[in-house]
């Protein structure tokens, strides 16, 4: 099993009256790509500058790779920080603004030439030591960024939402070059983001924070799937809850009953121990959507209303449907041309597996300290 590389033990930081990370346990494991994901105000920026020595923890210890840092400096911890803003000299080449670092730290000049090189090569930019910045993209900018934190070989490099001033199609193209570049390093990566598809294309694991806490911490597809409070399953993509009442639980499959009369079966397991009132949730493409006319077929879960907006977004058909209690429904379908798309006003019917069905638990009101961030 890997050593765990950050340590956080019951890590509190407070703004006058405000805790903005509130008794934080966390473990990172070395060479794990790990992101933390939460809406502005959650507190995660506030853990990575805490981790990288920028802001002292009001209570609490942090330690990387077993040693205790919680009281040292920046350029006493073994840890580089890569950030939005790209940061480079502008006056420099791009060699002398990776080699900083290195020439700071008195590293041999055949040296320093052979990592900055192999940092170039490392982040697709052979070639390109004798430019300065103003003649590059920015993704380019940020590859140098990115190779500049790495040349000094750090034991933990921090990215504090570092794709976020790249335009759509960039961004996409830079999330899967970081996580080739960390596989191939292997280097302990903490990432913090706002962007749910960029932290699941990403990470090994990562922790939904909220109101300074750890909402829930798993693999991206578990939690995605399985997410375990109403937050998490609203934050981390789109999900459709019901509100309903457990029925019985007497075999694999449990009974649900929610508005409209419907019954819904979700797994026993994943109950673990909640009720009598849950709420009950499915993704949007997990749901087959058909005119509501006749029985339903045997196995699935149903529900019917009336089909408000239909969208066509190319690969497929994005539907909101009037649910039951006044409920809205979200429906996505895979664009296969094989069946005329049904029309806005008719009533439809919901059909999703078992199996797809999850249950969370309700989440408190956000804080007036987190509305205000």
């Amino acid at each position: 099993m890997p050593d765990v590389d950050v340590r956080l033990e019951g890590v509190t930081k407070r703004f006058g009256e405000v805790k903005a990370v509130d008794d934080l346990h966390l473990e990172i494991q070395q060479g794990e790509f790990f992101s933390l994901l939460g809406p502005s105000g959650c507190g995660k920026t506030t853990t990575l500058r805490m981790i990288g020595g920028f802001e002292e923890p009001s209570a609490g210890g942090i330690s990387l790779g077993g040693g205790d840092v919680t009281n040292l400096p920046p350029y006493r911890r073994n840890v580089n920080t890569v950030f939005q803003s790209y940061a480079l000299f502008p006056h420099l080449s791009i060699f002398e603004n990776i080699a900083f670092g290195l020439r700071r730290k008195k590293v041999d000049r055949s040296e320093v030439q052979r990592r900055v090189k192999e940092s170039l090569d490392l982040v697709d930019l052979p070639g390109f030591d004798t430019r300065k910045p103003t003649q590059l993209s920015g993704g380019q900018q940020q590859r140098v960024a990115l190779a500049r934190a790495l040349v000094n070989r750090p034991r933990l490099l921090l990215l504090d939402e570092p794709l976020g001033a790249l335009d759509l199609k960039l961004r996409k193209q830079m999330q899967l070059e970081l996580k080739r570049i960390q596989q191939e390093v292997g280097i302990t990566f903490l990432y913090v983001t706002h962007d749910q598809e960029e932290a699941m294309t990403m990470s090994n694991r990562l922790a939904v924070m909220r109101h300074g806490r750890i909402e829930q911490l798993d693999v991206p597809e578990r939690m995605y799937e399985s997410p375990a409070t109403e937050f998490v399953a609203g934050f981390l993509g789109a999900s459709n809850l019901l509100e309903g009442q457990i029925l019985d639980r007497s075999s694999e499959l449990a009974n649900v009953g929610v508005a409209g009369g419907s019954t819904v079966r979700v797994p026993t397991a994943r109950l673990d121990g909640q009720g009598p009132t849950v709420k009950v949730g499915v993704r949007p493409e997990k749901i087959k959507l058909e005119a509501d006319e006749g029985d339903p077929p045997a196995g699935w879960n149903s529900v019917s209303g009336t089909l408000r907006v239909s969208t066509f977004v190319g690969v497929s058909h994005q539907y909101t449907v009037n649910g039951p209690a006044d409920s809205t429904l979200t429906v996505y379908a895979q664009n296969l041309g094989a069946e005329p798309a049904p029309r806005e006003g008719e009533r439809v019917r919901l059909l999703w597996r078992p199996e797809h069905t999850f249950v969370v638990q309700p989440s408190a009101p956000l804080a007036e300290w987190e509305e205000e961030q």
